[in-house]
Parts: C-alpha cells; sequence; structure tokens
C-alpha cells in the first residue's frame, strides 16, 4: 500500500498537520444572523465571536421545496436551523450564488458533481472518461468561486468492469484533476455508495472499510478525502467501526437513516443506526467539521424537522 502523504497545504510551514486538521482550519467560515431578510454589520460581528461547533449542519441543495428564487430558498435554509448548502457542480450561476449567500448568510461549504452516476471515471470508454474528467475540473473551479472547499464525488461503478480494472481507471482518470484540485484549494472528497465497488454489494454486515481506505491513499495526495455517509452502508457494516478506519482521512459527513430490520432507507429518527456509538466513533478520532443532511426534503417545516433530526442524532445542537 502506497505510504499516504502528510496532509499540508503546499504552501504551509512548519510541522505537517492531519488532512481535517486542514480543511477544519480552511473552512472556518463566519456566518451572520438574520434580520428582517437582510444582514446587519452587527449581526455578522456577534456571528464572528462564536465559537464554530464541533459539527456543522449542512444539507443538499436539492433537498431545498422552498418556492422562489435561490435567495429564498438560502434564507429558508439558515432558518431551518442550518450554516451551510451543498450545491450541484457544475451548472450553477456563481453570480446568483454570491448574491444569495450576501442576502442569507449561508455558506457554500462544498458541492456534488452534477454528472458523475452517468458519466463516470471508471467507463471503458476513454471519451467518456475525458467528460467526467472536464465535469470534475469545471465543478472544482465551479466550487472555488463560491467559497465551498470539498466537491463530493462517487469515482465510479462497478459494472465498468472488473474490481481491479474500475480502480486502476478511476484513480488515473481523478488523479488527472489533483493539480486543479491543489490550485483552487478543494478537496475531492470520495463518497461510500452502493455503487458495487470497494465493498461486496451481495456480501453480508460485517463489511470494513479497508478498500475504501486502500483507494483513498493510492492517490497519495492530500487533496483526496472521503465523505462519510453514515446509513449508506449500515446495511453492510458498522458505521463506528468505519469511521475508526478512515480516520482523518474524513473531511466531511453525509448522514440519511437506514433500517436494517426492514432493509430500507428512512428518516435519519426513524433508522437502527446505533447512534451512541457513532458520536464515540467521531470522537474517537477528534471529528470536527460539516455534517450534511442527504434525506427527503421539503418544505421549511420539513427543513427544520431534518435539522432536529440532526441535532437528536448526532449532537449537532
Amino acid at each position: 500500500m502506497p505510504q499516504r502523504s502528510p496532509f499540508r497545504p503546499a504552501a504551509a510551514s512548519g510541522p505537517a498537520v492531519s488532512r481535517r486538521q486542514f480543511i477544519h482550519h480552511a473552512s472556518l467560515a463566519t456566518t451572520a444572523v438574520a434580520v428582517g431578510g437582510s444582514w446587519t454589520a452587527s449581526a455578522r460581528a456577534d456571528d464572528d465571536a462564536k465559537p464554530a461547533p464541533r459539527l456543522r449542519k449542512t444539507l443538499k441543495i436539492g433537498m431545498v421545496r422552498v418556492p422562489g428564487s435561490l435567495a429564498d430558498k438560502f434564507i429558508a435554509v439558515r432558518s431551518a436551523g442550518f450554516e451551510g448548502v451543498e450545491l450541484d457542480a457544475p451548472g450553477f450561476n456563481v453570480a446568483e450564488v454570491k448574491a444569495a449567500i450576501e442576502v442569507s448568510g449561508l455558506i457554500v461549504d462544498g458541492t456534488v458533481n452534477a454528472n458523475h452516476w452517468n458519466v463516470r471515471h471508471s467507463d471503458p470508454d476513454p471519451e467518456v472518461r475525458a467528460a467526467a474528467l472536464k465535469s470534475l475540473v469545471d465543478g472544482l473551479r465551479a466550487t472555488a468561486a463560491v467559497g465551498g472547499d470539498t466537491m463530493l464525488l462517487v469515482p465510479g461503478h462497478g459494472k465498468d468492469g472488473s474490481p481491479a480494472e474500475v480502480f486502476e481507471r478511476a484513480l488515473a482518470n481523478i488523479s488527472l484533476a489533483l493539480p486543479v484540485a491543489e490550485e483552487v484549494g478543494v478537496k475531492i472528497a470520495i463518497e461510500n455508495v452502493w455503487n458495487h465497488f470497494l465493498y461486496d454489494h451481495d456480501g453480508g454486515t460485517d463489511q470494513t472499510a479497508d478498500e475504501l481506505a486502500r483507494f483513498v491513499d493510492a492517490f497519495e495526495s492530500p487533496w483526496v478525502g472521503v465523505q462519510f455517509d453514515i446509513g449508506n452502508h449500515w446495511k453492510y457494516g458498522d458505521p463506528a467501526a468505519w469511521i475508526r478506519t478512515l480516520g482523518d482521512r474524513i473531511v466531511k459527513l453525509d448522514t440519511k437513516g437506514f433500517s436494517r430490520k426492514e432493509d430500507k432507507f428512512t428518516s435519519i429518527s426513524d433508522s437502527d443506526i446505533d447512534w451512541a456509538s457513532v458520536r464515540q466513533a467521531l470522537e474517537d478520532i477528534d471529528f470536527r467539521g460539516w455534517v450534511a443532511a442527504e434525506v427527503q426534503g421539503g418544505d421549511l417545516e420539513q427543513l427544520k424537522v431534518i435539522s432536529r433530526e440532526l441535532d437528536e442524532t448526532l449532537g449537532t445542537a
């Protein structure tokens, strides 16, 4: 297995810091408090004085089913108790997003690649891989333009070849984007998903994160980490054990509910995940940063429910 590089920004001096420490320090943006739909200088100053919480709440933009402009949606997200939002990239209007950030005080902490399921880095066709690379590079630049520091990426799919072929194609193609990731300061955050890759889709409930860790380590780069989805692999393994194995490879979290008993995804609160063990594992690795809800969304009231579920299960309050 290749030796992992110390997590250090290119221009840094002094002792190396962990992957998570770097992304944590890089992402300590300030937020503001809403006053009549606008944001005052005094509110921003008050918020600057507040220490950043251990876990900061964000969500996927597709969950926000609030009528109106993007600014209206951002204001609703902030009102529901979230600090951040993740957009789909590339594809958004940078000027529109910046205006919505200004009026709402919401942070775009990161993005999700808009094309990674259908235009894959592991595809046997080199033209498709080239298109996947372009989408990744364009998305990294768009993410940086609105202040985000990660782009979530599904790296490939097991249907594209043997495990070794998918591994090597995805590794080689994504690696071509690393100079851009470093240039713009945006990490590529590999998500654990049901993509028949780095785990056995027909396997049991005792699977480990070893293959995911091996894949991330193979990049030998501080610009590749994991956006660990707590609910996605409860069907296949223990989330707490996966968290401890992945350790400081984890740069952000996703969360959703899954019921092993019913063999289906659920709301966060209705799952049978052992949340106490997850919280302990996050403390054990000293994770500090963003946790994104990725569930069925809705209107403002439903977003408030989801915000409370994060508080109840992960202690984000």
